[in-house]
């Protein structure tokens, strides 16, 4: 049971480190608390004024390159209230028919076409509110030999549906195993 401890992270720029504050007060490096330590970093992505699919694949690639990454966990956790991620193939279409399959499910008229009760922004916009829970806001992805471990056709991608908002952060980080 772990009620005496809280965890903190200083700061989010690339090698950061995690510390753990123990119940004697003294603050432990992560990496000495749990024999490993995590390396954090920020995205800044540009989505635009229309609903997208933007393949993050190569970006986290080259996070874990400048982390020097060997195996562990990849979190990717969009901090946001209406975007999410997916992993998911892209280019053959299917960025476009996840935009679609939305759509169907979360209608810029609202359920049924009563409009959403989140009314603030540009119309429908309720519905990107509601966007995170059908495409939630993080993954957590197996990194053997400094790479994903992705399927062959797999992207990591952030989905943004959320018209009013065209610049987004994505926080990435990674665990040593």
């Amino acid at each position: 049971m772990l009620t005496d401890a809280t965890y903190e992270t200083p700061s989010l720029r690339a090698g950061a480190r995690a510390s753990a504050v123990h119940g004697a007060g003294r603050a432990v490096p992560a990496a000495a608390a749990y024999g490993e330590a995590m390396e954090t970093s920020e995205l800044r992505v540009h989505t635009g004024r229309a609903e997208a699919v933007v393949d993050l694949t190569s970006r986290c690639e080259d996070f874990l390159r400048g982390a020097g990454a060997r195996d562990g966990l990849l979190s990717v956790f969009v901090p946001h209230a209406t975007a999410g991620l997916a992993v998911l193939e892209t280019g053959a279409g299917s960025d476009d028919d996840l935009l679609a399959a939305l759509e169907h499910v979360l209608p810029h008229a609202g359920p049924g076409g009563s409009g959403w009760r989140h009314r603030h922004g540009s119309p429908g916009h309720g519905r990107d509110h509601v966007l995170p829970a059908l495409v939630a806001p993080s993954v957590t992805l197996p990194v053997t030999g400094g790479s994903m471990a992705l399927g062959t056709w797999q992207s990591v991608c952030l989905v943004d549906t959320n018209v009013d908002n065209p610049d987004r952060t994505v926080r990435l980080s990674f665990l040593a195993g």
